[in-house]
């Protein structure tokens, strides 16, 4: 809670010293919370250093959260960030607790998140009675390999002892260190650790074909500045617009958020993402019902709303639906 409330004092803290400078320039000031810093969050960075928020109107701050969808979950509610990538399961949970989050797109439309073991474990069922390291309990990669595991028949409270280690390099270490005996990693790192002689039990990919990427908000928010979220929605879908037509400014802005120059690592993600990145991102209701079936086992309560409770798809609808997105690819 201490955390929490430090991180909110130091969001509103970034607003004010900012706010009049985005006054100035006529543009209306936001807050993006990021969770992470992957080439998943591609799509803020290029609107920010692209200038298509600021052609949308905006003024964005991106803000990196750690501990996740939960502790970002709390930054919306609080009403200290404007949007968010929160995990639909995160949504669904916050939501029965009193929060009026909703989903309103998915920019990806998979997961990269393969579970890379020691090289004698073999089958996805070696995994019982060992160590698999994590991002964190409520994670969207904790989620999936806890579906995955579930399919090969194994319980995955029992049957594994689950590690949290935050960053992939320190997953790969613990590996590496024998600390664990699996590790759920995402392009570059499980590429890395293949590299290296370790093996992929199951990748969720192709495992749980799931959408990630989200863009959440408050339903309040919605109801009270209905076109600044449209405005944000806007640029998103210019700025996967960007990435798919526009490779070498792409590429620049990824090197500078994920401070790194290596070119295989980030060849690597752009064609991965190129691919990846849905053109008319509506929030997707594929890998919906099985987000529900999982937090009812912990909530069952949910069974009292309907699963596409939790998304609002009318913003990607009318960027739809007016040609807005058609005219982008059209253009030469």
């Amino acid at each position: 809670m201490k955390r929490f409330f430090a991180q909110y004092l130091g969001v509103i803290a970034i607003l004010t010293i900012l706010l009049c400078d985005a006054q100035a320039q006529g543009l209306k000031k936001i807050i993006w919370g990021q969770t992470s810093i992957s080439s998943s969050q591609w799509i803020p960075w290029i609107a920010k250093d692209a200038k298509i928020y600021e052609k949308n109107g905006l003024d964005v701050d991106i803000v990196y959260l750690r501990g996740g969808s939960g502790d970002t979950s709390k930054a919306l509610v609080a009403g200290s960030i404007f949007a968010a990538p929160v995990t639909t399961a995160t949504v669904m949970t916050a939501n029965l607790a009193g929060a009026d989050l909703t989903t309103i797109a998915h920019t990806v439309k998979a997961v990269q998140s393969k579970v890379i073991a020691r090289p004698e474990l073999k089958r996805p069922e070696d995994i019982k009675g060992k160590r698999l390291a994590s991002s964190g309990l409520g994670s969207l990669g904790d989620f999936l390999h806890r579906v995955v595991m579930k399919r090969y028949g194994l319980n995955p409270e029992r049957d594994v002892t689950w590690l949290t280690i935050g960053a992939p390099p320190d997953r790969v270490q613990a590996l590496e260190a024998k600390l664990v005996d699996a590790a759920d990693l995402s392009y570059p790192f499980d590429v890395q650790a293949e590299k290296k002689g370790y093996r992929v039990l199951w990748d969720a990919r192709i495992e749980v074909p799931y959408p990630s990427m989200s863009v959440v908000t408050r339903k309040k928010t919605i109801q009270e500045d209905h076109d600044t979220v449209m405005r944000m929605m806007r640029a998103h879908v210019e700025g996967i617009h960007f990435l798919k037509t526009q490779k070498e400014p792409s590429l620049k802005i990824l090197a500078k958020y994920l401070r790194t120059n290596d070119k295989d690592l980030l060849e690597g993600s752009y064609e991965i993402y190129k691919e990846d990145f849905i053109t008319v991102p509506y929030p997707i209701t594929q890998g919906l019902q099985t987000t529900y079936e999982y937090v009812a086992q912990r909530r069952p309560e949910i069974y009292q709303h309907k699963a596409e409770e939790f998304v609002d798809p009318t913003f990607i609808a009318e960027l739809d639906k007016s040609g807005f997105i058609k005219k982008l690819y059209a253009q030469k």
